[in-house]
Parts: structure tokens; C-alpha cells; sequence
């Protein structure tokens, strides 16, 4: 198991906890945690034959001021999958489950615009095509707030969420 954090990783009982602007790769089969994803996008990759999961939980669509790479989706995910890579992930097998990028506010969409959420869905996607990692499933959008559980070992991703109940994907 390995967290890409500035601060020190909760890890109790095989759950990982992965903060807002962090990462974390398991090989171990824990669950990956994070919750508070309203705007911000999870992004959960799973390779099945080696065994190999990582989560995201990013910020921002994309790192134009070369901030810490796991705030920003672009970045959060080629700096994941490479860190997957490490530990075995074979990037031909990896695939993807997005989660989040919610319309939290209503000055989110000003003018025409879209939202920083509609914004970080939108970079985590062109991200996961440029990589060729398929996106299997989505629980994006909408307005209400998420939390996830990524079983590393079946690659099951558990949205729940207090509006909208909860779903496996």
C-alpha cells in the first residue's frame, strides 16, 4: 500500500483513507476511502489480473501552474497509474470508474459556463482516453455530495451518497 500525501495516511483495519488533492495504490486488498467528493472527482482504476487498485480524489480539472499532482485530475491520474505501474499494474488491463464532479453551486455555471465539477468529470476523461484506460462505469454529475469505498481486491466501487442513496459500480 502506498499514499501520495503531505500528511500522515489513516489506515486502520484494511481501509485507506485518501484526502482531498491525494492518491493512494493498493496491492494488499484494502479498501480505498475518501469522502467529501462534491465538485471534485474520484477516480478509482483497477487492474484485475495483478491485483492492483489506486484512487484519486482530485480537485481541479488540470495542472497548468504544476501544483502538486494529485489536486488536479489530469495529473492525479498519469501520476496514479504510474505508481501502479510500479507495484505490477500492467496499463493495457486498467480500467477505470469515475465518481462525483457534482453542480454544488449555482455561481458553479455563471454566464454559460460549466462547472468546475462538469470540468474535472470532462479533464478525467480526455486524461483516461489519451492513457487508452477505458472508463466501465460512472456515477458523475448532478448536485448532491458523495463518499466512496474501492475494494482493491474485486475493484467494486460503492458510491454512497445521503440524496441519492448508494450504488455499486
Amino acid at each position: 500500500m502506498q499514499v501520495y500525501t503531505t500528511d500522515t495516511p489513516t489506515s486502520t483495519s484494511g481501509r485507506i483513507k485518501v484526502g482531498i488533492a491525494e492518491f493512494a495504490v493498493d496491492s494488499d486488498g484494502n479498501t480505498l476511502t475518501t469522502s467529501g467528493l462534491g465538485s471534485c472527482v474520484g477516480i478509482a482504476l483497477h487492474d484485475p489480473d495483478a491485483n492492483v487498485s489506486g484512487l484519486a480524489h482530485a480537485m481541479l480539472p488540470k495542472a497548468d501552474d504544476g501544483g502538486k499532482p494529485a489536486k488536479f485530475a489530469d495529473t492525479s491520474i498519469e501520476s496514479l497509474l504510474a505508481e501502479m505501474e510500479a507495484v505490477g499494474a500492467d496499463p493495457t488491463k486498467v480500467v477505470a470508474k469515475l465518481a462525483g464532479g457534482s453542480k454544488m453551486f449555482d455561481f458553479d455555471s455563471a454566464n454559460g459556463g460549466t462547472s468546475i465539477g462538469e470540468r474535472n468529470v470532462d479533464s478525467a476523461r480526455e486524461t483516461l482516453d489519451k492513457l487508452g484506460i477505458d472508463v466501465v462505469a460512472a456515477d458523475v454529475g448532478g448536485g448532491h455530495g458523495r463518499s466512496l469505498e474501492f475494494d482493491s481486491t474485486t475493484g467494486n466501487l460503492r458510491v454512497r451518497s445521503a440524496n441519492a442513496g448508494d450504488q455499486t459500480l
